[in-house]
């Protein structure tokens, strides 16, 4: 096992979602962006996890990347985050580190934030990872 591809993971997924038609004009970060006000995806925390076996050692890493709102209602957001699913579906780059073996959805939680003024959506995807 190793965090090794970690850092490569989310360089993929971030240029992945960066060149989406669907989620262009929508802002990509790692942190939250100055004034953070519109719409945003955060790529955020993540859990990483041995996952080797017989033939590679690997990691299993669940990565958490929310969509952040100030729109009104709940629509923007989720319309947001299935643009993110949709996005994460297809391939990502080759990673710069390791090899993806796969990548999936695992879960979604919707909320309020700052007494109902913002929604955010954090979506948990599962990625597994060979050294």
């Amino acid at each position: 096992m190793s965090y090794g591809a970690a850092a490569a993971l989310q360089a993929a997924v971030w240029q992945r979602l960066e060149g989406d038609p669907a989620l262009a004009g929508v802002g990509i970060h790692d942190a939250l962006p100055p004034g953070g006000s519109g719409s945003f995806v955060l790529i955020g925390p993540g859990e990483v996890r041995d996952a080797s076996d017989k033939s590679a050692a690997g990691a299993e890493h669940r990565l958490v990347i929310s969509v952040i709102s100030d729109a009104a209602g709940f629509f923007t957001a989720k319309t947001v985050a299935a643009a993110v699913c949709d996005a994460l579906a297809g391939p990502l780059p080759p990673l710069s580190r390791g090899r993806l073996v796969s990548l999936s959805f695992l879960r979604a939680e919707a909320r309020r934030l700052d007494a109902g003024a913002v929604r955010r959506i954090d979506l948990t995807f599962r990625a597994r990872t060979e050294d």
